[in-house]
């Protein structure tokens, strides 16, 4: 799954533009990948953090497992920064949840 407002999808990925999309496919079960552009136009709509503060929340309570691989692609530095360290936190929990 490819979170972003701009950037071209690249070859073999779905696509998303706001962050309720990607959670709705994470609920799913079905997503392995995912790549999280921050900025994404409208921050009244969300951006990828949200998507990461959710999906912290979700492996924390134990409802789910987060996909084999999440990479930011943002340009923004310290919001880059902010949700590398959420995916951190995520496959923290999940370790722990084993």
């Amino acid at each position: 799954m490819f979170l972003d407002d701009e950037r071209p999808t690249p070859a073999g990925w779905a696509r998303a533009y706001w962050p309720d999309e990607v959670i709705a496919l994470l609920k799913t079960g079905q997503v392995e990948r995912l790549s999280l552009d921050h900025d994404l136009g409208d921050d009244d709509r969300g951006t990828g953090y949200d998507v990461v503060l959710w999906l912290e929340e979700q492996v924390a309570a134990g409802v789910m497992k987060p996909p084999r691989e999440i990479t930011v692609h943002s340009a923004n530095i310290s919001a880059r920064v902010k949700m590398e360290q959420g995916i951190a936190a995520i496959y923290r929990l999940a370790r722990r949840r084993r």
